[in-house]
C-alpha cells in the first residue's frame, strides 16, 4: 500500500456539476482528479452529475489545512459557495 504524502502541494477545489450543484473536494493532483471526476471515477457524488467543471480552487502547502477548508466550504450553502467561485469571500 502506498504512504500518504502528508507535505507537498494540496488543493481545495469546487466543481460545478452539470445539474449546476457544487462539489467540494481536495487532492495532491488537481488536473488528474478532475479527469477522473468527469471519466466517473471520481467521487459517487458526481459520477450522474458529468460533465463536471473546475470553477475555484486554492492551494495549500499541508494536508491537514487542505482538508480542514474542504470541510468548511461542504457546510456552506450554496449561496456562500457561489461568493467563494465569484471571487467575494
Amino acid at each position: 500500500m502506498k504512504k500518504f504524502k502528508r507535505s507537498g502541494i494540496f488543493y481545495v477545489y469546487v466543481l460545478e456539476c452539470r445539474n449546476g450543484t457544487y462539489y467540494t473536494g481536495y487532492t495532491n493532483n488537481l488536473k488528474n482528479r478532475i479527469k477522473l471526476h468527469n471519466k466517473g471515477l471520481g467521487a459517487k457524488y458526481t459520477r450522474n452529475r458529468r460533465p463536471v467543471k473546475l470553477v475555484w480552487y486554492k492551494e495549500y502547502k499541508y494536508f491537514k489545512k487542505a482538508f480542514l477548508e474542504e470541510i468548511r466550504i461542504k457546510k456552506l450553502t450554496k449561496a456562500q459557495k457561489e461568493k467563494i467561485v465569484q471571487g467575494q469571500v
